[in-house]
């Protein structure tokens, strides 16, 4: 289904520069067409729309993650990041075959990072080639998304933890906050923020949470986690939230949600001050 066509106002006002650490775009199709190689047909949600959503919000920065919803085409990314060159950095999808000159455009438009999937509803990489990928990243400076679901946190954490990048783990490490593998799942967490060489996305509460918003089945993990590393957490939307089985969310409640788990001062860290140095904002 579409994103919510208009998002509600936060109730509470964001900080200048605040980033939002994870969105996709989509299109548009007449310029971008959907390719062959695309793993699902997502709905068109281009540049322009979530700029509207963001100025809606009170967001200044943003990390546009590529999707393979438009295969292995980056260019509506590219695109995006070097007509807003001062507004957005990019994360990569990146094959052990791609070439260095192409890696060197990349990085030159605003690429910073590479993402890496181990969750089982899409085919996993071969360890090998995420080790070479991210080999070939580390010159560049970039860092490493890692997409687990729940229990695949410890079952690739020793993969993750030789990753020779600084290491951003998405969606909060997707747990089902019911299973009996969740207090393991947050454990792990914990210790690979302790060792200062890992961060953590406070995203996709909407994919955690079995309720619509306020979300409170998901509050208190959220809570422990401002609570236990703020200096090492990220944010982001999520946006345009595709192949969500639950209810489409209103950012401006994703917003809030975070607002309702950080004070102040946890709030600027989150949305300015990490997301700056992470990403290398200027």
């Amino acid at each position: 289904m579409p994103p919510v066509s208009k998002a509600r106002k936060p109730r509470v006002s964001l900080p200048a520069k605040s980033c939002d650490s994870h969105c996709h775009i989509y299109g548009p199709f007449s310029r971008f067409p959907l390719p062959a190689d695309r793993t699902f047909t997502p709905h068109e949600a281009p540049e322009a729309n979530l700029r509207r959503l963001h100025d809606q919000l009170g967001i200044e920065r943003a990390v546009i993650v590529h999707s393979q919803g438009h295969g292995h085409d980056h260019e509506p990314m590219l695109a995006a990041l070097r007509e807003n060159p001062d507004r957005y950095k990019g994360v990569a999808v990146i094959d052990p075959e791609t070439h260095g000159h192409r890696l060197a455009e990349f990085d030159e438009a605003g690429v910073c990072g590479v993402r890496f999937s181990f969750v089982s509803h899409l085919k996993k990489p071969d360890i090998p080639g995420v080790m070479k990928v991210a080999d070939m990243v580390q010159p560049y400076g970039w860092h490493a998304a890692v997409h687990v679901s729940g229990k695949g946190l410890m079952e690739m954490e020793s993969v993750i933890r030789n990753l020779p990048v600084r290491v951003v783990i998405d969606h909060m490490a997707r747990p089902d906050i019911d299973s009996v593998d969740f207090a393991e799942v947050e454990r792990t967490l914990f210790k690979l923020l302790d060792t200062g060489r890992f961060w953590l996305k406070l995203s996709g509460v909407e994919r955690l949470s079995k309720k619509a918003a306020p979300f409170d089945d998901v509050l208190y993990y959220m809570r422990r986690l401002v609570q236990h590393a703020p200096e090492r957490l990220l944010w982001g939307t999520d946006w345009p939230h595709v192949n969500l089985s639950g209810p489409m969310p209103n950012d401006g409640d994703l917003v809030d949600t975070l607002a309702d788990v950080a004070g102040e001062t946890a709030l600027a860290q989150i949305l300015v001050e990490n997301p700056t140095n992470f990403f290398g904002f200027r």
